[in-house]
């Protein structure tokens, strides 16, 4: 069996994506979930552009995955997916580096 295309849409956007038969539904289900995510963030009006909204509501969405799973994370430190200080960490890195990348395409 081969993938289908489906076309999701975020932030009034259409990306097409393929999907293995039987799983569009989940597809669609996850793509509403980011959508509305990124509207959050949008909304929250500190975060500007359509890149750094979507790694905002991935960074989001990957912290809330790791709170849920707890204890379910690897007993491999090396394999331990990052604590929420490391999380706010990272985000800070990502503001500054997108913020040089904007100064530069401005200038």
């Amino acid at each position: 069996m081969s993938n289908e295309t489906v076309i999701v849409k975020l932030l009034d956007k259409e990306y097409q994506v393929a999907c293995p038969p039987g799983q569009q539904e989940a597809l669609a289900q996850s793509a509403r979930y980011l959508d509305q995510q990124m509207r959050n963030i949008r909304a929250n009006g500190k975060v500007i552009g359509l890149e750094r909204i979507a790694v905002m509501a991935a960074l989001n969405i990957s912290n809330e995955l790791i709170q849920q799973d707890g204890d379910s994370a690897p007993a491999d430190d090396n394999a331990k997916a990052p604590g929420s200080a490391q999380l706010k960490n990272l985000n800070s890195k990502l503001d500054e580096a997108l913020h040089r990348f904007r100064q530069l395409e401005i200038g």
